[in-house]
């Protein structure tokens, strides 16, 4: 039995399965730490219409901007462009949304996802998927992530402009056109 959480801490998981094309496999993965409560009531990554992921990728990729509930063109976005999308956290406790909060964190299986898809790139989605990654994956994914700026409005420091130039510098290499 585990201990008691602390008050406003919820236990949650399994998070979301990861998003790639089996048969292309993906030259980045992309991570991030643990699904919102907006995502995992949506049923996908980055649910929140203010979160600036999807907006960021589409610039990236020269491609519009996916309806926000337009679950296929925001997969097909990702995959006809070469990457995977998981988080590193399988489940965890946390405080609402807050990353900063999570507790008790189970990681998800990196190290099978990024040999099954080739994966040769893993790019955190903010500093807190970072320091999990490190913790619980790097060692055996054999892949040190690179850390980019968080797509969350929470960012506010990071205008989507700046987001444009760390993501697409680091990104480059690894998107399929």
């Amino acid at each position: 039995m585990s201990a008691p959480l602390p008050a406003g801490y919820t236990r949650v998981g399994p998070g979301l399965p990861p998003v790639f094309d089996a048969q292309k496999g993906a030259a980045a993965l992309l991570l991030g730490s643990f699904p919102s409560p907006k995502s995992r009531e949506q049923g996908f990554y980055y649910g929140h219409p203010q979160n600036r992921f999807w907006p960021l990728l589409a610039a990236l990729t020269g491609e519009p901007v996916p309806a926000w509930g337009d679950i296929a063109a925001k997969r097909a976005l990702l995959t006809r462009h070469g990457l995977a999308l998981w988080d590193t956290i399988a489940s965890c406790a946390i405080r609402g949304a807050s990353d900063a909060s999570i507790r008790e964190a189970v990681p998800n299986d990196i190290a099978a996802l990024a040999k099954r898809l080739g994966v040769r790139a893993v790019f955190c989605n903010g500093g807190t998927s970072a320091r999990l990654y490190a913790k619980y994956c790097e060692q055996a994914v054999g892949i040190a992530a690179v850390a980019l700026p968080s797509t969350s409005l929470a960012n506010a420091g990071w205008g989507l402009p700046a987001l444009q130039a760390a993501w697409g510098a680091a990104l480059a290499p690894y998107l399929a056109r």
